[in-house]
């Protein structure tokens, strides 16, 4: 798990791993960022908001918030002056890059006297909050901040920023799932001490788990995660009342289920361009054993 979760699980993490799709979400903020640090950022000019989707197990191990967090406080203090990173609004971490001071409150009212505070004094800013845990979209008092970009990283339940997506009118950033190249780099990483049989056999190891729960560092690397996931998805295939969710996962559903939902637990999101070069995410089975498995258990059940 990545800085700042860290702080939040009172855990020491060394590593993060950042690969193509996580610097692809940094390009996207750092493009946002320029438009409003520009001298001249136009008449019309209004903050942008994103929604980071991926699938549930990738985000915090994979850096998707913490990269671009470490990029943000290394910009120009004088231009950007403020970043902050919110757990769902109940805990927010505020680096005052100026006076290179880090704040933290807890509690919503808290937060937003603060971000109030600063927003009354000019100052600019961005915000990487997270509700990829089953916590509110941001408050509606963010929309008015005409000096702060803000980024919201997202499980794939859209409970979590639907609404916040239709009020700020926000463009979403699909993550797709580390590929195997990926994951063989964290592999390496991981055992760079050790020696070449053992590199690759604990290499062959990985590669027959991801079989089974697909390329997710979160149910790879930790044990107890993969016994757990491993119960769910069994849960999940038990609880789909209908023959009728067999063809999402064959065609690969328009629309992703809610959390709710036990087939959630199924499938990954997939980066998939839509009109105006908008982001959609298509599903497909979490792992290639589960793609396999669908259509028998699915005969065997119902049959």
């Amino acid at each position: 798990m990545g800085w700042p979760y860290s702080w939040k699980e009172n855990k020491f993490a060394r590593d993060c791993h950042v690969n193509c799709e996580v610097e692809r979400v940094w390009q996207t903020v750092r493009n946002d960022l320029t438009e409003l640090l520009s001298t001249h950022p136009g008449t019309y000019f209004e903050p942008r908001r994103r929604v980071l989707i991926g699938t549930p197990g990738i985000g915090n191990l994979m850096a998707a918030g913490s990269y671009p967090l470490h990029q943000l406080l290394h910009c120009d203090a004088e231009k950007l002056q403020v970043v902050a990173h919110s757990f769902g609004g109940s805990t927010t971490y505020v680096f005052e890059k100026t006076v290179k001071t880090v704040a933290r409150y807890v509690g919503g009212e808290a937060s937003k006297e603060f971000f109030c505070n600063l927003w009354r004094r000019g100052m600019k800013g961005y915000v990487i909050y997270d509700v990829t845990e089953k916590v509110a979209p941001p408050a509606s008092y963010f929309l008015r901040y005409d000096r702060w970009v803000m980024v919201v990283v997202a499980s794939s339940n859209e409970r979590n920023y639907g609404k916040w997506i239709r009020q700020s009118n926000a463009e979403r950033i699909i993550v797709n799932c580390p590929d195997g190249m990926d994951m063989k780099a964290m592999c390496a990483w991981m055992k760079r001490d050790g020696i070449r049989d053992e590199q690759a056999e604990y290499w062959k190891m990985v590669k027959e788990q991801m079989y089974y729960t697909g390329p997710v560092p979160r149910y790879v690397f930790d044990a107890n995660e993969s016994i757990a996931h491993g119960a769910a998805i069994e849960d999940a295939l038990d609880g789909i009342k209908s023959r009728d969710g067999e063809k999402h996962f064959i065609h690969r559903g328009v629309r992703l289920w809610y959390s709710e939902n036990p087939s959630q637990k199924l499938v990954g999101v997939v980066r998939a361009r839509g009109e105006v070069g908008a982001e959609g995410f298509p599903n497909a089975p979490i792992y290639l054993c589960l793609g396999r498995r669908i259509p028998h258990y699915f005969g065997k059940r119902d049959g």
